[in-house]
């Protein structure tokens, strides 16, 4: 057990840290190349980001689980024979995938620019799409080889070569970028292009890493391999098969977020065509899949290392029939879920001015969108944790059927909405995608667990009211800080964001605390601090 807290504890630490990396280097990233240029970045980052997490969400967990299986029977052969022909499948794979993507990236271009009166035209998206195409080649053969240490419980590879991985594309991003504008004189759009391609380079960097790795653990793992048992003969296409069917609901499930984003990709400027905006609509959806969508993610990060933790919990309750402690698990799962997301998401909307401000510039127009997108935060937040659930209790298609309704939903309604109400109406789109989404997933839940809680309901409610109490006290102490530091600089924002954060957050902890509800939810061990403080 002590392993596996271990091994689980790094991988999530490795996350994290590629994730915050990932939201602060936009801020240096913005300021080399311009509000007006970050759409077409966008343009190429929501493709990669949907080839990302098809490579990477689902690969390394099929190939983890399948090598540990025969592990586990003492059969080392197998899962090298998965080893040695996965490589080289995955590297055809990503070569025909990049072709794929290379060739597409006119007919795509075309698709989400509506005419050439935009800011940017479409050999400006055809050949940013085509520079990040290149990440594809490398990407899926990193899986295979991050799957295969986690086979063997081995995570350290997996979360180092991410932050390595992250680090790399992040500088050569930066530097690169920084010698095109200012040391050649060259164009943003050039900028643009080094910055994309960057994620191959990244790409190479998490291999580098690999590569130590496996010439470090290979003695070993011979070793077992001289001492496995007998064989199991399974056949090339058996094998497959049987990683698929780990895999594909794993990928769609990855795919989520970028999905719903690739659909205002393909919509959003047709749709802005006979705005009084039309021309600025490249740097609308900049502003709303970019910039305010990394601000979103951020109360969304707690999301994803519950769903990680919580499916080998479910799967073992619902394997051994423990209904009881199954029912407790989901209600302290999507209690702690609400109490630390929905606070985080109202403080970030009062906030939402100064938070836009310290990561790109002053704009109204900017954080008005980041304030109307951040509450969707919560839903992608739930998504994945319902999505976990059906996981662990063996209906994975059902991930595939909701989502796949949910997709269907937010590309029937992104075009009347967005005519109707602009940026709001392709949040709406959305917002109402990923309602039905994670409402379906309960659907299913309800039937196969019977699961129903009165507690959580009212625990929910008595959250939304702590909440409107911090709102409150954020807000009353937004108003009295107006009065002493303007919002003239990020560091001022910086300091007013510490500021009503404090306020707010020792408000919403206190009545945590005094309700009782922060013990309960967190434990003896946090009960026991704060009886030494009266609570």
């Amino acid at each position: 057990m002590s392993t596996l807290m271990k091994g689980t504890a790094i991988l999530t630490i490795g996350l994290f840290l590629s994730k915050v990396l990932g939201v602060l280097y936009v801020i240096p990233f913005y300021a080399l190349v311009g509000a007006e240029n970050i759409a077409l970045y966008m343009y190429a980052y929501i493709p990669y980001n949907l080839m990302l997490s098809i490579a990477i969400a689902g690969a390394p967990l099929a190939f983890s689980k399948f090598v540990s299986k025969y592990n586990a029977l003492g059969d080392y052969e197998t899962g090298r024979k998965l080893l040695k022909s996965g490589l080289m499948a995955m590297l055809a794979t990503g070569f025909a995938a990049f072709l794929i993507l290379f060739s597409l990236a006119g007919p795509l271009a075309s698709i989400i620019i509506a005419d050439n009166e935009q800011i940017f035209t479409v050999d400006d998206v055809r050949n940013v799409i085509r520079w990040v195409s290149f990440a594809l080649i490398a990407v899926p053969f990193m899986s295979l080889l991050r799957g295969f240490f986690q086979g063997y419980n081995f995570m350290t590879p997996t979360a180092v070569s991410q932050l390595i991985e992250q680090i790399v594309r992040i500088l050569f991003l930066l530097g690169s970028a920084f010698v095109i504008i200012y040391l050649l004189g060259g164009s943003a759009e050039t900028a643009i292009q080094a910055a994309v391609f960057s994620a191959f380079i990244g790409a190479l960097g998490g291999l580098v890493v690999l590569y130590y790795y496996w010439r470090k653990k290979k003695p070993e793992y011979n070793e077992l391999l001289e001492e496995s048992g007998r064989p199991h003969n399974i056949g090339m296409k058996d094998m497959y098969k049987e990683i698929a069917v780990y895999a594909l609901p794993i990928i769609f499930l990855g795919s989520a977020n970028p999905l719903f984003q690739f659909a205002d990709l393909l919509t959003f400027n047709e749709a802005m065509s006979e705005s009084v905006y039309a021309d600025v609509s490249d740097v609308m959806l900049g502003i709303l899949n970019f910039n305010a969508h990394k601000l979103v993610l951020i109360p969304v990060m707690l999301a994803t290392g519950f769903s990680m933790a919580l499916i080998p919990l479910i799967t073992k309750y619902f394997t051994t029939d423990q209904p009881r402690l199954m029912t407790r698990t989901l209600d302290q799962t999507f209690q702690i879920l609400m109490f630390l997301t929905l606070p985080a998401v109202a403080g970030m909307m009062i906030l939402s001015d100064e938070l836009y401000m310290v990561f790109y510039e002053e704009s109204e127009f900017g954080s008005a969108i980041l304030a109307s997108y951040l509450p969707a935060a919560v839903l992608f937040s739930l998504f994945p944790v319902t999505a976990a659930i059906l996981q662990g209790i063996d209906r994975q298609k059902w991930i595939v059927i909701n989502l796949g309704t949910g997709l269907l939903l937010k590309l029937l309604l992104n075009i009347p909405f967005v005519r109707l109400w602009e940026v709001d109406g392709a949040i709406s789109a959305t917002m109402v995608g990923y309602s039905a989404a994670i409402v379906m997933n309960m659907a299913v839940i309800y039937s196969v667990l019977n699961y129903k809680s009165k507690i959580v309901l009212r625990r929910v409610l008595l959250i939304g009211i702590l909440t409107a109490a911090m709102a409150a006290a954020a807000a009353l102490a937004l108003i009295g800080v107006d009065l002493i530091i303007p919002l003239d600089s990020k560091l001022q924002a910086i300091l007013r964001i510490m500021i009503v954060g404090l306020a707010g957050g020792a408000v919403y902890a206190f009545l945590g605390l005094q309700t009782g509800l922060a013990q309960r939810l967190f434990g003896d061990r946090l009960t026991k601090l704060t009886r030494k403080f009266g609570f």
